[in-house]
């Protein structure tokens, strides 16, 4: 859906968007110093970074200027200088996790961290992390200021009425097709032993450290088989609303500091926790995962279970609902036959053309309503789940139209209460720029700036 909202790469900054280059005194001895907000500097290179990142992402750049890219970054160092004023925390556990999980994507897209460190002309992989640590711990500061300032913000229904009416028909948003889909989800069956071998050994290496002293993050380094956490040795920093599975949150709360817990499940596989610290309502701790692996008999035995099933529907013994409900092994949505939810939206609609996961555009992408796909063995991206097989179907496709009310109400408040939000962000930046020192260089004092920034 093409979004009302122009300013995208504002927005980007404060959820992670790296704009920036080095700590803030080795940049005034080696760059030219273009601008300063509060005790943050911006620099020419910051500049250049910005038009670098932006088109990294996608973002056209061939009408962006300087003074484009010097708004947003004057934004963002307002929200950090105030963050500290305001005493709002970031820790060094929340900068390191956020940097291993960035770097994962970025190892991805490169190909290796080889390549990850060339590109940004780093010798090893401590200058890499050494070169974001202040970059991303300016942008969350950033970031937290923002969510601050909008926390429990919300919109009512004649709000959203109101910014719908008030866009004129020629410049509504346009949705791209849109498809509805259901699934059948088949896992290969894991074995009693092979479950009791991952808790053996959780038990093993929870004895090694209680009893032998060895380190537990060099343990979850070793061993665990958690994606979003093994660079750091199986680290987070989380409260009790955090989006942790319940299972997760009820054995790290009930812990002592210094505490392991025992082996326990969640729908991720098996863990230990070892709780380092209670900050408060913040818990900083580290855990392992071990995820017992289905046989290659179990594995052989779930495409031959899947492809009945598949035979089955398409010889019309059983409707693809009717096989959701009693075979699916995807507890979520089986009682409603398999309906699959966008957790984007909230609703059952996916814009075909925004699908991020290749292997689920392949299987959806030229299937006509109401045909099953041939079934894929897939991951959860991002995920230590093993592989499992999937059935689609798609039961509905929606075609290109302009943003309706009715038919699209939750993208509809999803824009309003966006919309809401960055105006009054907006209006925070403006009031706080006549509290706060800013000096800008003469080269940028002809830039039209959103707020009142040259003095």
């Amino acid at each position: 859906m093409k979004l009302i909202n122009k300013n995208i790469a504002f927005l980007a900054v404060f959820f992670g968007l790296v704009i920036g280059t080095l700590s803030a005194q080795e940049k005034k001895r080696i760059d030219g110093v273009i601008a300063v907000v509060g005790e943050n500097y911006i620099l020419e290179s910051d500049i250049a970074q910005g038009y670098i990142q932006a088109q990294a992402s996608g973002i056209d750049i061939s009408d962006k200027s300087k003074c484009y890219f010097l708004n947003i970054l004057l934004d963002n160092k307002l929200m950090a200088h105030q963050a500290v004023q305001d005493s709002l925390v970031v820790t060094d556990e929340e900068i390191n996790m956020f940097i291993e999980q960035q770097t994962d994507r970025m190892v991805e897209g490169f190909g290796s961290l080889e390549n990850t460190l060339k590109a940004y002309n780093k010798k090893s992989y401590e200058d890499f992390r050494a070169y974001f640590f202040d970059i991303v711990r300016t942008n969350k500061l950033a970031e937290a200021m923002q969510n601050e300032i909008v926390k429990d913000m919300q919109i009512t229904p004649e709000e959203v009425r109101r910014f719908y009416n008030s866009i004129p028909k020629e410049e509504l948003p346009v949705v791209g097709q849109e498809i509805e889909m259901a699934e059948i989800v088949i896992k290969p069956e894991v074995s009693k032993a092979e479950v009791q071998k991952v808790i053996d050994r959780l038990n093993e290496i929870r004895n090694d450290v209680l009893e032998y002293g060895s380190n537990f993050q060099s343990k979850a380094i070793a061993y665990s088989e958690d994606p979003g956490s093994i660079q750091s040795g199986g680290l987070y920093t989380i409260t009790k609303k955090d989006p942790f599975v319940k299972e997760f949150k009820e054995v790290a709360f009930s812990l002592r500091e210094g505490e392991i817990s025992l082996p326990f499940e969640t729908e991720f596989g098996y863990h230990i926790i070892f709780l380092e610290k209670i900050d408060g309502p913040k818990l900083t701790l580290r855990h392992i995962l071990l995820t017992p692996k289905p046989s290659p008999e179990a594995i052989i035995a779930a495409q031959e279970k899947v492809e009945k099933i598949r035979n089955s529907i398409l010889n019309k013994e059983i409707t693809f609902a009717e096989a959701a409900q009693s075979v699916s092994d995807r507890k979520e949505n089986r009682l409603n036959g398999g309906l699959v939810v966008n957790e984007a939206t909230g609703d059952t609609r996916f814009e075909l053309n925004r699908i991020e996961d290749p292997v689920l555009y392949s299987m959806v992408s030229n299937l006509a309503v109401e045909e099953v796909s041939l079934p894929r063995m897939v991951t959860d991206r991002g995920s230590s789940k093993p592989a499992y097989y999937r059935l689609i179907q798609v039961t509905a496709k929606h075609d290109e139209h302009p943003v309706d009310y009715t038919l699209d109400y939750l993208k509809v408040r999803e824009i309003a209460l966006r919309n809401k939000k960055k105006e009054t962000v907006d209006k925070w930046v403006k009031d706080k720029i006549d509290e706060t020192y800013v000096k800008i260089a003469d080269d940028y004092s002809d830039c039209e700036l959103s707020g009142n920034w040259i003095k």
